[in-house]
């Protein structure tokens, strides 16, 4: 659900697979070290050791580079954990968050910054986070099929409340990482799903 620090470590073998990884790494480091602004096709083609030619016929420019780390980000096998409980799983997603936005380097708030100024970021990171809820739609069914949540309890509403806290204090408002936060949040959720608060029509 959260950690994008993994980035580059997706679709082995190859030639072209190295550079990739090569390149994202690249990509990633001067992210966090310099800042979007010091971004450049030619800086991190210099980082990555390839030829800047063989950055812009792949990626094109620094909108693409980060498109592109997103979506590695996404290309993997990840499920969430499943603990028996809507409270337990909820916790070890928040956990996994905890740990992806605290990260050193911290990637995750890098690239999350970076979708604020590149559109074609902004867009991937739209899509990471589609593909993240579509995966984690599995928690609400378990949760439901287990008894602890009312029939038609939609599932994306119930992972927003339980995520959107640890954001909300950990990037927003750059509140030191707290270890009861993860637990805390879902307790919060578990309990207002498990009211009804996330059935019926949207917007009820």
């Amino acid at each position: 659900m959260a950690s994008t620090t993994s980035a580059s470590g997706s679709r082995p073998g190859g030639r072209s697979a190295r550079v990739r990884a090569q390149v994202l790494e690249a990509a990633g480091a001067q992210l966090v070290e310099q800042g979007y602004d010091a971004l450049t096709v030619d800086a991190v083609a210099e980082r990555a050791g390839v030829h800047r030619t063989t950055v812009y016929r792949r990626w094109r420019d620094v909108g693409g580079l980060l498109a592109d780390l997103l979506d590695a980000a996404a290309d993997d096998s990840w499920e969430p954990a499943d603990t028996g409980t809507l409270e337990g799983d909820l916790t070890a997603l928040n956990e996994e968050i905890l740990a992806g936005v605290t990260a050193d380097p911290p990637l995750t708030t890098a690239l999350i910054a970076a979708s604020f100024r590149s559109a074609q970021a902004a867009d991937a990171l739209r899509a990471f986070w589609e593909d993240r809820y579509a995966r984690c739609a599995v928690v609400a069914a378990r949760a439901e099929q287990r008894g602890e949540l009312p029939a038609g309890t939609r599932s994306r509403d119930l992972l927003v409340a339980a995520t959107a806290p640890l954001y909300h204090e950990l990037v927003l408002l750059g509140t030191p990482p707290a270890p009861h936060l993860p637990a805390t949040a879902a307790r919060a959720a578990a309990s207002a799903a498990r009211a009804g608060a996330f059935t019926g029509p949207v917007g009820e």
